[in-house]
């Protein structure tokens, strides 16, 4: 059995392949997100995606697929019942939901809350509603930097958001505020999956512009997982983007921040060209946040045309001892009704030059084999309580 001494794990945030068969239960019945996209768009410029077998695992009207595949293809569904990027990413590396993270979409949060918020902050809340995090700021941000207040709201996620004016709020103050919140949340009553500080720039509407100093302030995973085994063997834990942000840490031996999904596949290209052992785990979160949250499936083409530039690069940094595996954490079909994630099925594409051609793989009922392959190539035990199954063997 083929073992490699690196692999690179990338995540393409949101970029789901069709609706499981419970979708209906969350509201997505009928979603596609790759499909929905190519059907919006036209063919798309993606000849490494191509070559890897996404268009033989997603065929597409006017796309032909490969005919001899480079990678392993096939698709898996979520076993935890939610659509979250927290717990999708969880999943990955052995940990199942069984409860989905509160949300607070229709109504958001409760008074008590607020009015805690509100005191230990010092600073009024405005907002409180589910809302795009750009046409709330759109909507509010004058006000916010003529009163000095602040702007609370969530989404569909499991999610407290707090944007701050980097020139009036101040990012170490909008940070305090953030770190309040993510202590208030820990009630059970209230708690969420993450609080996210969301600083922006500009002194009026038509001039706001969100920056790259997001911050996520997330829950610690319930248990350990793949990157906590991998780690207690010495091994290397590179996360990419919001990774770290995502597992609070855990299991992670070196972290980068990322200010866009094309700035995270420069970084991932770099670390290609560092000598070291275990785990490089990448997200790409623009494909999700500002293309699919935002209802543009041509801005989603372009997002995926610009990364698979990258992809071709990367690979070409790829020895016989490295391990390309690309997949998703959730849907969000920018065609389809609302603002949410949807419940969809996700790529898992496998790619090596030591590979010995690729195919097809069977279909796998949890995100929790990524994890288990990972932690099987490197010998290592995953840890006791998670899910998954390696399919290390059938990659070739």
């Amino acid at each position: 059995m083929k073992r490699y001494r690196r692999i690179f794990l990338i995540v393409l945030d949101s970029l789901g392949i069709g609706a499981m068969p419970d979708a209906g239960k969350y509201g997505d019945e009928g979603a596609d997100t790759f499909g929905h996209i190519l059907k919006a768009a036209g063919p798309l410029e993606i000849p490494n995606l191509k070559k890897l077998g996404l268009l033989n695992l997603h065929p597409a009207p006017g796309m032909e697929v490969e005919e001899n595949p480079l990678g392993r293809y096939g698709r898996l569904a979520e076993a935890s019942n939610s659509k979250d990027t927290m717990t999708g990413h969880w999943e990955m590396m052995g940990l199942w939901t069984e409860k989905p993270l509160r949300t607070f979409t229709e109504h958001g949060f409760p008074p008590e809350l607020i009015a805690e918020l509100e005191k230990r902050c010092g600073k009024r809340v405005i907002g409180n509603k589910s809302a795009s995090g750009t046409q709330i700021i759109e909507e509010l941000g004058e006000e916010e930097i003529r009163t000095g207040a602040m702007i609370v709201y969530t989404s569909a996620d499991s999610v407290l958001q707090i944007c701050g004016n980097e020139e009036t709020f101040d990012l170490d103050n909008l940070y305090r505020c953030c770190r309040i919140a993510r202590e208030i949340t820990m009630k059970d009553e209230w708690k969420v999956g993450r609080v996210i500080a969301r600083p922006y720039v500009g002194k009026k509407k038509g001039e706001f512009k969100r920056t790259s100093n997001r911050h996520d302030y997330a829950l610690k995973p319930f248990g350990k997982t793949a990157l906590d085994a991998l780690k207690s063997q010495g091994l290397d834990v590179l996360a990419v983007g919001k990774i770290n942000d995502i597992f609070s840490g855990e299991g992670i031996t070196w972290s980068c921040h990322s200010d866009s999904s094309v700035h995270g596949m420069r970084q991932t290209i770099e670390i290609s060209q560092r000598d070291f052992r275990g785990l490089c785990f990448t997200n790409l979160v623009d494909f999700d946040a500002l293309w699919g949250h935002r209802r543009d499936p041509q801005g989603y083409a372009r997002e995926i045309e610009k990364f698979d530039q990258g992809l071709g690069e990367l690979m070409d940094h790829l020895g016989r001892e490295d391990l390309l595996i690309l997949t998703a954490d959730h849907g969000t079909d920018p065609t389809y009704k609302g603002t949410d994630h949807t419940r969809e099925y996700v790529p898992f594409l496998a790619y090596s030059p030591g590979l010995e051609g690729g195919g097809p793989l069977e279909e796998q009922s949890t995100f929790g084999v990524i994890g288990a392959t990972i932690a099987d190539n490197f010998e290592v035990s995953m840890p006791s309580g998670t899910i998954g199954s390696s399919i290390l063997k059938r990659l070739g």
